[in-house]
């Protein structure tokens, strides 16, 4: 590596460690005052770095931004203690109705409680709290109910660059998850 890029990519690691929420490359670019093609080259060399196994960490894509964190094989063992601390447990209830919206959004609080089969107000104004769910816009139906659907911080906490890289459903939980098309 010359050694030009071995400053750079100190400074990118140590936005990184610094950062909480994930950055892209034009926002590491803009924070480190170097160029676009800088920061990919200094992504790069620390993903190389962070491949090898003496490495606990990795560069993750989470919500198109990168962070630094703990390489998936040690994840388990670690969030017990370093998972989101104030982020306390997520009953199953809360759990399900998540699963429900992550799936089928954007969903009224109707039709997560026809999937349900029980009220969802509770667990709705929970994962709103959590800002695990936001509101997303109104169904064009007669009195034009909210739609929910997740956040960056659902990505974040699950880990995921994306709602497309959610676990596949099985036929049997897709129906489960399908939503009455009302309209």
């Amino acid at each position: 590596m010359e050694a030009a890029l071995v400053k750079e990519t100190a400074l990118i690691e140590s936005i990184l460690y610094l950062e909480t929420e994930p950055l892209d490359e034009a926002g590491l670019a803009r924070i480190s005052g170097l160029a676009k093609e800088t920061v990919e080259a200094a992504l790069e060399v620390l993903a190389f770095r962070y491949s090898q196994e003496v490495s606990g960490v990795e560069l993750s894509r989470i919500s198109g931004g990168i962070i630094v964190s703990p390489k998936k094989e040690y994840w388990e063992t670690l969030k017990e203690r370093y998972g989101k601390k104030n982020e306390g447990r997520l009953s199953r209830a809360a759990m399900e109705t998540l699963s429900i919206i992550a799936y089928s959004q954007p969903i009224t609080r109707s039709e997560i409680e026809s999937i349900r089969g029980v009220q969802a107000d509770t667990m709705i104004r929970l994962l709103l709290e959590k800002e695990l769910i936001r509101e997303t816009g109104k169904k064009d139906v007669p009195g034009k109910p909210v739609q929910f659907g997740t956040t960056k911080e659902f990505l974040r906490l699950f880990r995921l660059e994306s709602i497309a890289d959610l676990p596949k459903l099985n036929e049997s939980e897709a129906e489960r998850f399908a939503v009455e098309k009302q309209g």
